[in-house]
């Protein structure tokens, strides 16, 4: 039984690129079946159809309201049958319906060390504020923003020589990294798990 694996996103689409490759090199034990992007304008969209990804997108203007967003996406994921979904750069809080439709099946990547500097602009707060290293952070959501059980967390240390470009840098590469050897051990366990039952 292959775990189907969404993946949202809302920009660029680096942590996408970094997700997908790893699952069609093998390298994660699910099978990638959807990107959703919710800005028709998100280059991610362009980097699905490169990666032969299916792709669907709509925005909450579309839909009249946060609530009909919420459930239009909740039925785009049913259709596909989607067991697990990847948050990678999603800039929507997740509401609700689809929390308690997947509990603990959402991950999410924060550009920080939790609980430390959660919402926007993480690594910008943290290299302003003078710290010594901050992080990337992988971790199942609940109600509260950039919330959830922690399933992997590396530091990136910030040198004294660091520009806020070449630490954002250092951060993208760990998450590049780290979200998809935390997803593939995730989705690993759970497929143990399925075969005990």
């Amino acid at each position: 039984m292959a775990l189907r694996v969404a993946i949202l996103a809302s920009g660029n689409g680096t942590n996408f690129e970094a997700l997908t490759k790893a699952f069609q090199a093998g390298n994660i034990p699910g099978q990638e079946v959807l990107l959703f992007a919710n800005h028709h304008d998100a280059p991610v969209l362009a980097r699905a159809k490169r990666l032969g990804v299916p792709a669907e997108c709509f925005t909450v203007k579309e839909c009249g309201s946060k609530e009909a967003y919420e459930q239009r996406l909740l039925k785009l994921l049913k259709k596909y049958q989607v067991d697990f979904i990847l948050l990678a750069g999603y800039l929507r809080i997740v509401g609700p319906a689809i929390l308690a439709a997947y509990p603990e099946k959402i991950i999410n990547l924060h550009p920080a060390l939790l609980p430390k500097y959660p919402g926007l602009d993480s690594i910008e707060r943290a290299y302003r504020a003078g710290e010594k290293y901050t992080g990337v952070t992988v971790h199942f959501i609940d109600q509260e923003l950039d919330h959830g059980p922690v399933i992997a967390q590396e530091k990136v240390v910030i040198n004294p020589d660091d520009t806020l470009e070449t630490l954002t840098e250092r951060v993208h590469e760990t998450e590049h990294r780290l979200f998809p050897k935390a997803v593939s051990q995730v989705l690993a366990a759970e497929l143990a798990k399925e075969k005990q039952k």
